[in-house]
């Protein structure tokens, strides 16, 4: 090897350490920065951080499945409540149907009058066929609602126009206090006012003695509107008993004034139509609404209010 290649290998070999050290500091800062900021300090709080929204989401999806699983079961009593409230009107044709059909009747002036019983409680039962059908279509959006801005002074009195003199036959004390005329409710104002109507007039029917108190309220940190029918408490069907699986068989007894809606079954009406249009239909006694005597309790209504520019100012 003659001092040429002596000189080659020596620049060669000088020229491999000066890349080597270039490549050690180029490749050095990432792997630096990596180790920095996987050991350093604030990653612990952006987990916390994080650690609180899945926090509430987990809460606000416990809270969806408890509220899916109670309308689970209202549409589960709502079904079972429809199937009872059929069923007593077929009993009665059924019942006549077997006079008719066993030769039963002394005559063909009584198999005749059986006859006309028989039809005018199937029209009756067709009545409150198309009634609970009714409510189905609304709830399941084949019938639109019309939801506008209502004028909440204007509903109350229009309903208490409309069953004070049901109220003063009975001799009842019906007493509307005034809502402030400035409210607007968002509501279907037809459904609206026949809910009202029905609570009252089920209170009514109900009733034995005592008086009924329509009033409002409003919350300022809330964008609901609460209408409050206060009604004696033996007024409202806290629950009526259902047996839908033992069926004896009795005698049927005619009576035209049962073939309607039960108490029971025209509350939870009510209730559906006032969940379809955004809002809710709630019993409080008097333990929770403590500026009640104890012998009355409140049906308490709540819709969305109208919010105004000035609201939001």
């Amino acid at each position: 090897m003659n001092w040429s290649n002596w000189i080659y290998l020596g620049a060669g070999i000088a020229l491999g350490m000066v890349f080597r050290q270039f490549f050690v500091r180029w490749l050095r800062p990432p792997q630096a920065s990596s180790k920095v900021s996987s050991s350093s300090s604030p990653v612990a709080p952006l987990v916390q951080e994080d650690m609180l929204p899945i926090s509430q989401q987990l809460q606000q999806t416990q809270l969806a499945y408890q509220m899916a699983r109670e309308m689970s079961q209202f549409k589960a009593g709502f079904l079972a409540r429809t199937s009872h409230e059929l069923r007593s009107p077929l009993n009665g044709l059924i019942g006549l149907h077997q006079l008719i059909l066993s030769d039963l009747c002394e005559d063909p002036a009584e198999e005749r009058e059986f006859i006309a019983q028989a039809q005018e409680r199937t029209l009756k039962l067709l009545k409150l066929m198309d009634e609970i059908l009714s409510v189905a279509r609304t709830e399941h959006g084949t019938n639109k609602l019309d939801i506008q801005p209502r004028p909440l002074a204007q509903i109350l009195q229009e309903v208490h126009n409309l069953t004070y003199i049901l109220a003063a036959n009975r001799n009842f004390p019906l007493q509307l206090l005034p809502a402030d005329p400035e409210i607007y409710v968002l509501a279907d104002y037809l459904w609206l006012r026949q809910i009202l109507i029905s609570l009252i007039d089920t209170a009514i029917t109900q009733m034995e003695e005592g008086s009924i108190c329509i009033s409002s309220s409003t919350l300022p940190t809330n964008n609901f509107v609460n209408i409050w029918l206060d009604v004696p408490t033996h007024a409202i069907p806290w629950s009526e008993p259902i047996d839908l699986i033992k069926s004896e068989d009795q005698p049927t007894q005619i009576d035209q004034n049962k073939t309607a809606l039960s108490p029971g079954m025209r509350l939870l009406i009510n209730q559906t139509l006032m969940e379809v249009m955004g809002g809710k239909l709630e019993i409080l006694p008097s333990t929770i609404a403590k500026e009640l005597p104890q012998q009355l309790t409140r049906l308490q209504i709540s819709i969305p209010v109208v919010i105004t520019e000035a609201d939001l100012l």
